[in-house]
């Protein structure tokens, strides 16, 4: 039976890509080493002077005490309707109004996903299916003001509208705790849900024939309900202080994938003004490789519509659409998520396609080639200089486990080369593609960055700066200021040694981060040192910024891009790689992550049949 889960308290990290999430069995691991604190419960309460007006009725939040100073939070705000019964699968429907005032203190009910390791807190398994088909709810993160004190016109504070990740399965709001942004510095965050996996995500002709409105039609009902969370910014963020046309989108992995995903939606335009993609993708499934009448791309291992429909409902005849979509919508909700599900909460389903209706039908890399074909606002992307780290650490192909707590790479070596160039494959796909297409198509605000830092702890043998280093999700903590990201495991990464550098550079990200949603340009940021360095925009030489502490170099400004042809070259000439063997090995790894870039005529031919599926490093 699926669990409605609710107001479980928050971890501030989120790992969003469709990979597994494998630091969740290094995050249980270490947690086991030593008797984990009993957790205080924290017993909020409302505070008067939160008490605000929108468009639905009234709402009363609390104050949030952080180390910089105050924030007022209001929680689980509804954005619209409960997309629950015949509103399964249609666009979002306009949120209900309330009769008096709604105390706005608990979290929302995360949406239909199956969890991962790392709801082990929260009392789930892993692959336990969890949550609530009514979850489309935001919090709003804000400076303190009185009611009477909400900065007026010409005053208002820029917007900020975080969309979690979790390879668009998995993720919640609760994640993310904007206090220290908003507080700190002088923005009003919002942080929304979305339907996930095949409730957000589902092409099927039965469904477009029974719409009843043309964003009915679409296949993208994730993507919509961030479209929708959008419009009930521009109506409603003037009550808490924000303004409605100073609004900047910016997510993670998959928060990243969505947020170039508005960035090519007409749906979109209008709704937001500037756009930050972490270390995102550009990928779309075609509507017919989704709905299951055409291949996947790259034979990536999709469950199509019509595969999963197949596998539950079973029709004497071929039913009409009204009536194979009267089906569809009273599915079982541990039906329809178990057709997708590979075990362990991970999930294979097409998701952010390319339908016509949200999103063009040649992709969005093809949208982003001209200003003309996609919302062309100020734009940052971005990728962390060992992205694939996180997913190697717990690879026992390359790395051995001991005892469930000790981590050792068979050949540090082999493991260095082959993160260095997946992760380099990354920024291809998730940095310099982008801004080329932008720019190359005559859109000039685009800036880039890459995030270095490396100076996590160690545990006994375990040395985590080289084992994970600037890993995906780690510049999570930096932008919103909260290093209370892995649970028990955060002793290891943030330590007393690097605390002093690391919350200098995070306060220069939040910096950045803030003034790009203030500006439109990240400049030299605001509240760092008065030797902060510009950041230019990506321009013809490929500018991008370097995040890390002084003892690596610090903050500075690199050029140059990189192409699929530029890793492939790297490889076939590193010297670190011994022989043929190791190349391909290494080769093989990369385009596993990015088939995008594979090319048989690699050394002459030589690892055409490489397969990583039985390799191991030695």
């Amino acid at each position: 039976m699926i669990k409605p889960v609710q107001s479980q308290g928050g971890f501030t990290m989120a790992f969003g890509n469709w990979k597994r999430l494998f630091l969740a069995s290094f995050v249980v691991g270490l947690a086991a080493c030593s008797p984990a604190e009993e957790a205080q419960e924290v017993v909020l309460e409302t505070d008067a002077s939160t008490l605000r007006q929108v468009a639905t009725g009234t709402l009363l939040g609390f104050a949030d005490e952080t180390s910089t100073g105050t924030a007022h939070v209001w929680r689980n705000v509804p954005f619209a309707a409960a997309p629950v019964g015949d509103l399964r699968w249609r666009a979002p429907r306009a949120a209900a109004n309330w009769d008096g005032v709604r105390t706005s203190l608990e979290q929302p009910a995360w949406c239909v996903q199956y969890t991962h390791a790392l709801d082990n807190g929260f009392g789930f398994e892993p692959g336990t299916l969890v949550g609530s088909e009514d979850c489309l709810y935001l919090n709003v993160y804000a400076p303190p003001f009185t009611p009477d004190g909400v900065p007026s016109e010409g005053e208002q504070l820029p917007v900020m509208v975080w969309i979690h990740g979790g390879g668009n399965t998995w993720g919640r709001a609760e994640q993310y705790d904007a206090s220290e942004l908003a507080a700190r510095y002088n923005v009003i965050v919002v942080v929304a849900q979305y339907r996930l996996g095949p409730l957000g995500w589902l092409a099927h002709p039965a469904l477009r024939a029974t719409a009843q409105t043309p964003l009915d039609e679409s296949a993208n009902f994730g993507t919509l309900d961030l479209i929708k969370s959008l419009e009930w910014v521009q109506g409603n963020i003037s009550a808490f202080g924000g303004d409605a046309s100073r609004v900047t989108i910016f997510g993670e992995s998959a928060g990243g994938h969505n947020v170039a995903s508005l960035l090519a939606a007409p749906p979109a335009a209008g709704l937001f003004h500037r756009a930050i993609i972490q270390s995102g993708s550009l990928d779309t499934v075609s509507l017919e490789a989704a709905q299951g009448t055409a291949p996947m791309p790259y034979d990536w291992p999709m469950v199509s519509s019509q595969e999963a429909m197949n596998s539950i409902l079973q029709f004497v005849q071929a039913p009409e659409p009204v009536e194979m979509a009267a089906a569809m919508r009273s599915l079982d909700i541990e039906a329809l998520f178990g057709a997708y599900h590979e075990g362990e909460g991970n999930m294979s389903l097409p998701r952010v396609i390319a339908d016509g209706i949200v999103l063009p039908v040649d992709g969005m890399e093809a949208a982003f080639a001209a200003p003309d074909t996609f919302n062309a606002v100020p734009v940052m992307t971005g990728s962390n200089r060992d992205e694939t780290r996180l997913f190697n650490l717990l690879d026992p192909r390359f790395v051995n486990n001991y005892f469930g707590i000790i981590y050792v790479a068979k050949s540090q070596r082999l493991y260095d080369a082959i993160s260095d160039y997946q992760s380099m494959l990354w920024r291809v796909r998730a940095v310099d593609t982008t801004a080329q297409a932008m720019v190359g198509g005559g859109h000039d605000q685009v800036y880039a960055y890459r995030f270095d830092w490396d100076e996590e702890g160690s545990f006994l043998i375990s040395d985590f700066g080289r084992l994970m280093g600037a890993a995906h999700g780690m510049e999570i903590p930096f932008i919103f200021g909260n290093f209370s990201f892995a649970g028990d495991a955060d002793r290891f990464l943030f330590t007393q040694s690097n605390e002093e550098t690391r919350v200098e550079l995070s306060d220069a990200m939040m910096s950045y981060w803030a003034e790009f949603a203030r500006s439109g340009h990240p400049g030299a940021g605001r509240g760092t040192p008065q030797d902060a360095t510009p950041w230019d925009a990506w321009g013809s030489a490929g500018a991008h910024m370097v995040l890390d502490t002084q003892a690596d170099g610090g903050l500075r400004m690199e050029e140059g891009a990189l192409s699929g042809t530029d890793v492939l070259a790297a490889i076939a000439g590193d010297a670190r790689l011994e022989n043929v063997e190791e190349r391909c090995l290494t080769y093989g790894a990369a385009i596993a992550w990015f088939p995008q870039y594979a090319d048989e005529t690699f050394l002459g031919g030589a690892c055409a049949s490489s397969s990583l599926v039985n390799v191991t490093v030695d």
